[in-house]
Order: structure tokens, then sequence, then C-alpha cells
């Protein structure tokens, strides 16, 4: 059975970059961009029409900014999959880009292949962030749910290998890190990953991560 290619577009005022990215992914992937965007209020004409699996978004940009274009892009197309991919590591940014809809949030400082994994990542039900990023958000987290208790019925939802890899998760580290720190493939990480959204009631990193700090 034939598999469908993944579909993404990107909006990013860095026409080279645009162009390397869309080069990595068409030719390492096997993705295929449906549109390359320099400006964010004509991405957000024209992606309803182009319906991509995931948008890359840059944050600074002249005119609309990436989080306001996330924002009304969300109005437009509730299921859309958004993943920040920018230079800003500022708090209230990430924060700003996640409540606006972001499901992700990469530096573009990570090496090309992050990418591709937090694309797969992404369209697993995951929540892909830069390692520096998820610490933040954690970070945050912490601070907004209060001091931690330990022994709420939370904590023993999880098997003691799946609390290993939430814990994981909440350090930062990629799935690929985990599959290599634990042993494991990214496959079996992945299906560890989906039963512990399925117990939390979950649908991505930051909400499991956040139901589980507040044990």
């Amino acid at each position: 059975m034939t598999t469908e290619p993944i579909t993404f577009s990107i909006v990013d005022d860095d026409a080279g970059l645009r162009d390397s990215i869309v080069r990595y992914l068409t030719a390492q992937g096997g993705f295929v961009c449906v549109g390359q965007y320099g400006r964010a209020q004509d991405a957000l004409a024209r992606l309803p029409t182009e319906s991509p699996a995931v948008v890359l978004m840059d944050i600074k940009m002249k005119g609309m900014d990436g989080i306001e274009c996330v924002r009304r892009l969300k109005e437009k197309m509730p299921e859309i999959l958004v993943i920040m991919l920018t230079v800003f590591d500022d708090d209230d940014l990430i924060f700003d880009a996640l409540m606006a809809g972001a499901s992700g949030y990469l530096l573009k400082r990570q090496p090309p292949e992050s990418l591709l994994e937090a694309i797969r990542e992404l369209l697993a039900g995951g929540s892909p962030m830069s390692a520096t990023i998820a610490r933040k958000v954690v970070r945050l987290l912490q601070r907004s749910a209060g001091p931690v208790k330990p022994g709420d019925a939370t904590r023993w939802l999880l098997s003691d290998r799946q609390r290993e890899i939430l814990e994981r998760l909440a350090a930062g580290e990629s799935y690929k890190i985990i599959a290599d720190k634990m042993g494991l493939s990214i496959h079996t990480v992945r299906g560890y990953i989906r039963r512990i959204y399925e117990k939390l009631q979950v649908h991505t990193r930051t909400e499991a991560v956040a139901k589980y700090l507040r044990r």
C-alpha cells in the first residue's frame, strides 16, 4: 500500500533558509512542500487552500508576526499543526506561541535532522521542542502549578518505565536521545508515549508533563 507523502508549508522571511529547509526535507524525508512564504499575511491568505499537514512558522517577520499568524490561522483551521522555527528562546515568546496554538517550538540552531524527527513526532501526537525550550516550559509549568506533592494518584497510573520516559521528556530529551539512553527503538518509545497520553488523558508533551508535575 502506497503511503501519502507528508506535506508542509514554510513561513520565513529568509529566502535562503526557506530554500535550504525545503531541499533538505524533500530530499531526506520525502516530504512535499506545498507553499513557501516570506510574509505572514500572505501565508494566512493561502494556507487554508493548501491544507498542509504541518506548517513551519518563523516569529519575527515584517508586518504580521508569526505568533499572530498562528492565532488567526487556528481560527480558520483549528486542526492545523504548527511548529515555530525561530532563533528566539524568550519566555514570553514561547508562552505566547503555545497559547496562540503552536504545537511545537524549535530553535533554528538545531541540526537539520532534528527537524525531520520533530515533524514525525508532531504527526504521531507529540509536541516537539528543542531541549532548552522544553526545560523553560517545564519551569513555567512548575511555577504555575505551585509546590509539587508526591504521592498523587496520577503518578501511580504509570508504570516505572512510563514514568522514566515522561521524566526524560520533562527534562527536554528528544525521542531519539530517550531511545538511545534506554536501549529502545524510537518506535517503541513512541508507543510508550502514546500509552502515557491515553492514561493521563492528554494529547501533547506539554499537557502530559504539566499533569505529571502536578502530582
